[in-house]
C-alpha cells in the first residue's frame, strides 16, 4: 500500500549549519575519540543562518557508534607525540590555522558547525593515536610544538583528515563535498504538521540490492541533514502504519536539497456505537485489515485513531465477547469517522 509522490530542488548555498557531532570516516577510524561525541544530539542553528528556505530549520547528525572510536585515556590527560615535548614544557609553539569550505576554490566557507581534532602523526605506547587538541569553530587557531600531525574535521556525516608537518605558523584550508537535505511532508497541498511523519535516509538507491543501515532515522519535518555529496533514497512515515513512501534524490556540494514528499492518505477515528451518531463505547479492541486480509494496526479504546493510506479497508471491533465488523474506503487527504453499529 505504498505511493510515490515527491518533489525536490537543490536551491541556495548551504552556508551557514549548525550540527553538534560529527561522523568520523574511514581516514579516521583508528583515531582515539571523545566517547562523548558517540551519541546523536540535536542542536537549533545560530542566528546567523542563510539557509534559503524557511527560517530556524535544526540540523540534525545521523546517530553515531563507530566501534573503533575508543576514549581518551583515564583522567583526559592528552600523552605528546614520540619526541615532543609534553604539557608545560617551554619548547617553541607554532599557531596552527584551521578553516573548511564546501568543494572548491570559489566555494563558501563553512561558518559554523565543524569539530576539528587533532592527533600526533605516530602512535603512543599502547599504539593508539590520542586526541592532542579539539576545537570547535569555523576558524581555530591552535598553538602547538612543531612536529608532524593528523588534522581531522568532520561536518555532519562529512569528515577529511589530512597529514600536517608543523615548523612554522600554518594555515590548511579543508574542502568538504558537503550538501543538506531539509524534508517535509504533505497530503496534497496541506503540509503535514508535527512529528507525525518522520523520515529516515539512507545512501544509494531505493532499487539497489541488499539491505542498508539508515544514515539518519526519524527526522521531522524542518530539520536539515548535512550529508555528503552523491545519492540517496529518502523512506518517509505518516503515522505508524502503511502510509510509507519512497524517494530517490541527489545531492550537490554546498547546496541545500528541499524534499517534499506528497502522501496519499487520511486519519481515521474509528467508533463502535450501539446506534449512527450515538455514544462511542469504552474498552473495545479493534483491528483495521485490508480486504486481502493482511493486519494493518490494532489497538484498544473508545476512538482509536489511525493513518491510513488510501485504499480499501475492514475495521473489526470486539466488546462485551462479541464481534462487529464493516468495511470503510479512505480517500486522500479525507479524514473523518467510522462508525461500526453493535449490531
Amino acid at each position: 500500500m505504498m505511493g510515490m509522490g515527491w518533489r525536490y530542488g537543490a536551491g541556495g548555498m548551504l552556508a551557514a549549519l549548525v550540527l553538534g557531532a560529527g561522523w568520523p570516516g574511514t581516514a579516521a577510524a583508528q583515531f582515539a575519540l571523545p566517547s562523548s561525541d558517540m551519541s546523536s544530539r540535536q542542536l537549533a542553528p545560530s542566528g546567523g543562518s542563510s539557509l534559503p528556505s524557511s527560517p530556524g530549520p535544526t540540523i540534525v547528525p545521523p546517530s553515531m557508534a563507530p566501534a573503533a572510536m575508543v576514549p581518551p585515556s583515564p583522567g583526559g590527560g592528552v600523552r605528546p607525540p614520540p619526541g615532543m615535548p609534553g604539557p608545560g614544557s617551554a619548547a617553541t609553539q607554532y599557531s596552527l590555522s584551521l578553516a573548511a569550505r564546501f568543494g572548491g576554490r570559489d566555494s563558501p566557507q563553512i561558518t559554523t558547525g565543524l569539530i576539528w581534532r587533532v592527533f600526533p602523526a605516530q602512535p603512543d605506547t599502547l599504539g593508539m593515536f590520542r586526541v592532542v587538541k579539539e576545537e570547535r569553530g569555523a576558524n581555530p587557531m591552535i598553538a602547538l610544538p612543531a612536529g608532524d600531525y593528523v588534522v581531522h574535521v568532520s561536518f555532519g556525516t562529512v569528515s577529511s583528515a589530512r597529514a600536517v608537518h608543523l615548523k612554522e605558523a600554518t594555515r590548511e584550508m579543508f574542502e568538504l563535498p558537503a550538501g543538506g537535505i531539509k524534508l517535509e511532508g504533505r497530503v496534497g497541498d496541506v503540509p503535514i504538521r508535527g512529528n507525525q511523519v518522520t523520515f529516515d535516509i539512507y545512501r544509494g538507491s531505493q532499487f539497489e540490492p541488499g539491505d542498508r543501515s539508515p544514515l539518519a532515522q526519524g527526522v521531522t519535518s524542518g530539520n536539515v541533514v548535512v550529508v555528503p555529496e552523491g545519492a540517496y533514497y529518502i523512506v518517509s512515515n505518516y503515522g505508524d502504519t502503511n502510509a510509507v513512501v519512497r524517494s530517490d534524490i541527489r545531492v550537490q556540494t554546498g547546496k541545500l536539497t528541499d524534499v517534499t514528499v506528497s502522501h496519499h492518505a487520511a486519519v481515521i477515528l474509528l467508533k463502535l456505537v450501539n446506534e449512527q451518531g450515538g455514544e462511542a463505547r469504552a474498552n473495545t479492541s479493534w483491528s483495521v485489515l485490508t480486504l486481502g486480509g493482511d493486519v494493518i494496526k490494532e489497538s484498544t479504546g473508545a476512538f482509536p485513531r489511525v493513518i491510513l493510506a488510501e485504499g480499501d479497508y475492514r475495521a473489526i471491533a470486539r466488546s462485551d465477547g462479541k464481534t462487529f465488523e464493516r468495511n470503510f474506503k479512505v480517500t486522500s487527504g479525507v479524514d473523518g469517522e467510522i462508525e461500526v453499529i453493535a449490531r
